[in-house]
């Protein structure tokens, strides 16, 4: 099984030192690019109509148990039942603090139909699948991650240096309050204690990000004050929410994006809107100390997606087949159970033999996938199909150069050693729907089968219809509705056809072209 580890060009916080962030916001929609070295890596969107619900907090009510399951659904008020575990179910002490029951085999010793629960959404609803819960609370801010029913203090796995883990380790330790030192806490390798209360007054326990990367005990403070208020304000509104109701919303976008990247080596933050540069200015100026002079607003007369091309990859990046520098080509088909990608040399024939064609190919192709799935927000199982190589080396190499382009993701992805098919089965982190079904939805003429049929397949179907519909009703005549490639066919190519079944019915056809009707689309109609 391999990791993922750092690459030259990746700054030790996991973002390129060239990284731009680019702001759209429009009437009801704002997106946000992220940029390195001048490429688009990354595309958040997110509507008026249907913002992503992860980090949010609701007051739920179990609405139902299922003990063959272990889980639970829990009406949020939701379009849909939200889906929670029993593994990501507490069980709370009188000091208001909660720890996990390993040893509960059985979710009745935990809920009941109508109690009432504080939960947390961790994945947004996925197609049918409706949203992922937990009761173990996480309250971000720019530098920790709060966990009120959690325990201990965690490091971020991304700070590799161990003087410096042991230097914030212990920096909020002494601000809390708690040892630095212990068993593990979660998200962590290196250890902590149950805590004996907290300097703020909270009891709970802290996972430091990797944005706290040579962050001063200071602004460590800093953040600790500001999720004290947000968990005291998070209690008292849940206090008071009916069941079925929002209790806490994560940041809008604009300033999560800040929240989330700008202390991970973004130089520039350019927005296209007064009152957003406004706001966000204000967040930065009070969160991300520094970070106001580095947000800047774009009046330039071309729409700023436009800059760098970026309107251009977000279209590009809908497509099933990108294009490689040296004449290849991938294939990314997404279905309902995993992604798959499909490496091909297409135009490129190499200088040397084939085998270097291959390792070449594949060595592009490695770097494209690992920007395809931050890009299109891939996640799951992903199945990718190298070109076949022989030469082991080859296929190590490879496989080394996916794991550096992995390695600016944050999403936490597991790599399968390479099949001696070349196929190479990883994973990804899911938590919000990719970029093809935020932005698509299924075509109404195939209903997402990718497929149609012919014209040709279509004047069969219709002339089989036909003879169908005359046997069984009395008409003067038959009308057929269809799309105009297959009226164009059915006066041409298969006129004769038609005449002769004229002539079997004992009854005139007349064709007419149906403007609304798809390609595959068609109605006979006995007159």
């Amino acid at each position: 099984m391999l990791g993922r580890r750092g690459s030259s060009s990746v700054s030790n916080n996991g973002t390129s030192a060239s990284a731009e962030i680019f702001v759209n916001v429009g009437p009801r929609e704002t997106r946000a690019a992220l940029l390195e070295s001048g490429s688009l890596q990354e595309l958040h969107v997110e509507r008026a109509s249907r913002r992503g619900l992860v980090g949010n907090l609701y007051k739920g009510c179990v609405s139902r148990v299922l003990p063959g399951m272990q889980a639970a659904f829990v009406d949020i008020g939701l379009e849909r039942t939200a889906f929670l575990h029993v593994a990501d179910i507490a069980l709370a002490r009188p000091e208001d603090t909660i720890v996990a029951l390993p040893a509960v085999d059985d979710i009745r010793r935990l809920v009941s139909e109508g109690d009432e629960i504080l939960v947390q959404v961790v994945k947004d609803p996925i197609g049918t699948k409706g949203a992922r819960l937990t009761t173990f609370v996480a309250l971000p801010s720019r530098y920790l991650v709060y966990l009120p029913r959690g325990e201990g203090i965690g490091v971020s796995a991304r700070i590799e240096e161990e003087s410096e883990r042991q230097r914030l380790k212990a920096a909020v330790a002494s601000l809390t309050g708690l040892d630095s030192a212990g068993p593990a806490a979660p998200g962590d390798s290196a250890g902590s204690v149950p805590p004996a209360g907290s300097a703020n007054g909270f009891a709970g326990g802290y996972i430091v990000r990797t944005a706290a990367q040579g962050a001063s005990p200071d602004g460590l403070r800093e953040d600790m004050d500001y999720l004290a208020k947000l968990w005291h304000h998070v209690r008292s509104a849940a206090a008071q929410a009916a069941p079925g109701t929002i209790v806490h919303e994560d940041l809008p976008l604009a300033l999560r994006v800040l929240r989330d990247e700008l202390a991970r080596g973004v130089s520039r933050v350019l927005v296209d809107c007064p009152r957003e540069h406004v706001r966000m200015t204000s967040f930065a100026a009070e969160f991300l100390p520094g970070g106001a002079a580095r947000i800047e607003l774009y009046s330039g007369s071309r729409p700023i997606f436009d800059l760098h091309g970026i309107e251009e990859e977000v279209t590009r990046a809908l497509d099933r087949k990108v294009p490689l520098k040296s004449g290849g080509h991938l294939v990314i088909d997404q279905t309902e159970a995993m992604t798959t990608i499909d490496v091909n040399t297409g135009a490129y024939v190499g200088h040397r033999n084939l085998e270097e064609t291959i390792f070449r190919t594949n060595l592009e192709a490695a770097v494209a996938i690992a920007r395809q799935l931050r890009l299109r927000n891939l996640g799951g199982i992903i199945i990718i199909d190298f070109i076949d190589m022989t030469d082991e080396s080859h296929r190590r190499q490879v496989l080394a150069a996916l794991e550096r382009a992995l390695a600016a993701d944050r999403a936490q992805t597991r790599i399968v050693s390479l099949s001696p098919l070349g196929l190479v089965e990883m994973t990804r982190k899911r938590t919000r729907e990719s970029l093809q079904h935020l932005l698509c939805a299924p075509c109404p003429s195939c209903e997402g089968r990718g497929f149609i049929k012919t014209p040709e397949t279509m004047c069969q179907d219709i002339f089989r219809d036909i003879v169908r519909q005359s046997r069984q009703f009395a008409s003067r005549e038959l009308l057929i509705l269809a799309h105009q490639d297959v009226v164009d066919l059915l006066l041409s190519e298969e006129s004769a056809a038609l005449g002769e079944l004229t002539a079997q019915i004992g009854r005139p056809i007349r064709l007419q072209v149906e403007a609304l009707y798809g390609p595959d689309q068609y109605d006979v109609v006995l007159i």
